[in-house]
């Protein structure tokens, strides 16, 4: 990925000790992006299919992806009166010309 790139799909999956976590009941589900500056910011989510695999899906808009670096994203579900959260995953944003 590139700096000012749009459209990236990234994905999270849920797990729970190990085990995936059906999320197809989920009434929220979030993307936390920590970017290279350290801030966060947390954006609205969807299913990468149906939800039962744990799956997540956030497409990237303009501004997601204004810095060059190293960043970081977590995925969060609220199920009932739950929250669960993903590993936290690493992705590089590269500079352009």
């Amino acid at each position: 990925m590139h700096v000012n790139d749009v459209g990236n799909t990234l994905v999270g999956t849920v797990l729970d000790n190990g085990a995936v976590v059906d999320i197809s009941t989920a009434s929220n589900i979030y993307i936390i992006i920590k970017k290279p500056d350290q801030t966060t910011e947390t954006k609205s989510a969807g299913f990468f299919s149906d939800g039962t695999d744990g799956k997540m899906s956030y497409v990237t808009v303009s501004g997601d992806l204004n810095q060059a670096g190293n960043y970081k994203i977590q995925g969060k579900v609220e199920i009932n009166s739950s929250t669960f959260y993903s590993n936290i995953s690493t992705f590089k944003v590269y500079c352009n010309i």
